[in-house]
C-alpha cells in the first residue's frame, strides 16, 4: 500500500515539477563531472601529439661522411665505428670481428671519395642554425649533413665538441628556423612523462615515450645522468628528451645494453649542463674546467662509522697529485673532503662538476675530515688537462727494515726504507709483509703501505704494533691503505 502511495504521489503537479529539478540537476552534475573524468583520462593516457607537432620541426637528422683513412682496413683490425657502437651500446666485442666494410686490405688514396659514417640526432637552438648533439656523433667526420624535417640539407660547421660531456655544437648557414624551448631540469621530476624525438637505425623523426627513471645518475665524472625508460636506440644519440610542456630537459646519449638495442634504460645529458658546454663552445671553440689534482672515490657506510664521519658522504681522495694543487694546498691521500666553496659533497661525482665548473687561477676554500676533525685548506684552482699526470708507484728498498706483528688483526709490516718513502712522498707509514685471519677477510695484500690505524697516523712499525694492541676488539678498526698509486679505506672486523 506505501509503495502505491509513493508511485503514485507523482502524478501531482508539484511532484513532477520537483522530480524535474531532480533531473535537471543529475544532468548538470554529469555534464561538469565529465570534462574532469576527461582529464583523469588524459592524466592517465597522456596524448603526445600536440608535443610532436610544436617540437618536431627543430629536431633534425645527422649524417656523417669521412675519407678513407691509410691505416684502416689493415688485417685483424677492427673498424673504429663498430668499436665505437660496441661502446656506446653494450655489444660484446667479438673475439674475431668481421668488417663489412673493410673487404681486401688496401691502401686508399688521399683523395678517396667520403664514406657513409653514421646516424644521429641533434636539435636547433636558435633561428640562426646552431644545432646541438652529441660529441660522439660528429666525432672523427670530416663532413656532417644536417637534414631538417622539410628535408632540405646543409653542410654544417663543427664549432667545438667536448668529450667529457659528450656535447657537441654545429652550425648550419640558414636563418629563420624552428628551435626548441629549454626547460629548468631542477624542476623535472622522477616518475615525469617525457618523450624522445630522433633517428633510430636511421628511421628519422622517430617518437618514443616514457617517463623519467632517476635522476642524477653518476655514469660520467661531469655528468649527473637523466635515467629515462624511453626507447632509445642507435641514431636517437643527440636528440632531445622533452617534457610535457614542450621544453627540452636533456639530450639522449646513451642506452644500457646486452644486446645493442633498447632494454628500458635509457641516459640523458641533463640540458642545464649542457647548455653551459654548449656556450662555451660558441665562444671559443672549446671548454675550460678547473681541476686541484686527486683521484677520488666513494666514501662507504663502514668506513664513515669507522673513521667517526657518521654518515657515507663525501670524496675520499685515493691519490694526490705530485705537485698539483691539492698537494700545495695540504690535501691528504684519505683525506675526506666534505666542503668546496661551501657547497656541500654529497657524493664522490658531486666534487669534480663543481671544481670543474671552478675558474683556473681562482682560489678556493675546501673542507676535509682527517682523522677525525674537519679542517678547512686553501687551494688555487688549476686548468684541466687533457692528459692526467700520474704519481710513481713504490718500490721496495733493499735493506730488511725493522718488522712487528699484530696476531689480532693478522698482520705483519714492516717500516718503509727511504727509498720507499721518497718514493711514496709519505713521512710514515708501514709495509704489509703477511696477511692472515681478519685483515686477510677484509682484503689486505702483501705489498699494501698502511698509513693510519684506527684513525691514529702510522710512523713506524713499532708504533703500529703499539696502535693494533689497544684497539677495541668489538669495533669494526679503520686502516687507510695505499696500494700503488691509490689509497683507500679497510675496515677490519675482527669479532666473528
Amino acid at each position: 500500500m506505501q509503495s502505491q502511495i509513493f508511485l503514485s504521489s507523482f502524478e501531482s503537479p508539484l511532484a513532477r515539477a520537483l522530480w524535474s529539478s531532480v533531473l535537471a540537476i543529475g544532468v548538470a552534475l554529469g555534464a561538469a563531472l565529465a570534462p574532469a573524468q576527461a582529464r583523469a583520462q588524459a592524466t592517465g593516457l597522456p596524448d603526445f601529439t600536440e608535443l610532436v607537432e610544436k617540437v618536431g620541426p627543430a629536431v633534425v637528422n645527422i649524417r656523417t661522411t669521412e675519407r678513407a683513412r691509410a691505416n684502416r682496413g689493415a688485417p685483424g683490425e677492427m673498424d673504429e665505428d663498430l668499436l665505437e657502437f660496441f661502446r656506446r651500446f653494450g655489444v660484446p666485442i667479438p673475439g674475431q670481428p668481421q668488417n663489412p666494410r673493410r673487404g681486401q686490405p688496401q691502401q686508399p688514396q688521399p683523395d678517396a671519395e667520403p664514406q657513409a659514417r653514421g646516424v644521429g640526432s641533434g636539435f636547433i637552438l636558435t633561428n640562426d642554425g646552431f644545432v646541438m648533439t652529441n660529441a660522439h656523433v660528429v666525432d672523427g667526420a670530416d663532413e656532417v649533413l644536417v637534414t631538417l624535417t622539410d628535408r632540405r640539407e646543409f653542410k654544417a660547421k663543427i664549432i667545438g665538441a667536448d668529450k667529457r660531456t659528450d656535447v657537441a655544437l654545429v652550425k648550419i648557414d640558414a636563418t629563420g628556423l624552428p628551435a626548441v624551448r629549454i626547460g629548468d631540469t631542477n624542476r623535472l621530476k622522477v616518475g615525469e612523462w617525457v618523450i624522445a624525438i630522433g633517428s633510430p637505425f636511421g628511421l628519422a623523426n622517430t617518437v618514443t615515450a616514457g617517463i623519467v627513471s632517476a635522476k642524477g645518475r653518476d655514469t660520467g665524472d661531469f655528468l649527473p645522468f637523466i635515467q629515462t625508460d624511453v626507447a632509445i636506440n642507435p641514431g636517437n644519440s643527440g636528440g632531445p628528451l622533452i617534457n610535457m610542456r614542450g621544453e627540452v630537459v636533456g639530450i639522449n646519449s646513451q642506452i644500457y645494453s646486452r644486446s645493442g638495442g633498447f632494454m628500458g634504460i635509457s641516459f640523458a645529458i641533463p640540458i642545464d649542463e649542457a647548455s653551459r658546454v654548449s656556450e662555451q663552445l660558441r665562444v671559443s671553440g672549446r671548454v675550460i674546467r678547473g681541476r686541484i689534482g686527486v683521484q677520488i672515490d666513494q666514501v662507504t657506510k663502514d668506513v664513515a662509522e669507522s673513521i667517526g664521519l657518521g654518515k657515507p658522504m663525501g670524496a675520499l681522495v685515493r691519490s694526490v697529485e705530485s705537485g698539483g694543487p691539492a698537494e700545495k694546498a695540504g690535501i691528504e691521500a684519505g683525506d675526506i673532503i666534505t666542503k668546496f666553496e661551501g657547497r656541500l659533497i654529497d657524493k664522490a661525482g658531486d666534487l669534480p662538476r663543481i671544481v670543474g665548473g671552478t675558474k683556473p687561477g681562482s682560489r678556493a676554500t675546501l673542507q676535509v675530515f682527517r682523522r677525525g676533525n674537519y679542517r678547512d685548506l686553501s687551494v688555487t684552482v688549476a686548468e684541466l688537462e687533457d692528459e692526467q699526470r700520474r704519481a710513481a708507484g713504490p718500490e721496495r728498498g733493499d735493506s730488511k727494515p725493522p718488522q712487528a706483528t699484530s696476531g689480532s688483526l693478522g698482520l705483519g709490516v714492516s717500516d718503509l726504507t727511504e727509498v720507499q718513502r721518497r718514493e711514496l712522498k709519505v713521512k710514515g707509514g708501514v709495509r704489509v709483509e703477511t696477511v692472515d685471519g681478519a685483515a686477510a677477510r677484509a682484503g689486505l695484500r702483501e705489498g699494501d703501505v698502511i698509513l693510519s690505524l684506527d684513525n691514529i697516523e702510522i710512523g713506524s712499525a713499532k708504533q703500529f704494533e703499539s696502535v693494533a694492541a689497544k684497539v677495541d676488539k668489538a669495533k669494526p678498526v679503520n686502516v687507510l691503505v695505499r696500494r700503488g698509486d691509490w689509497v683507500n679505506y679497510v675496515v677490519i672486523r675482527l669479532a666473528r
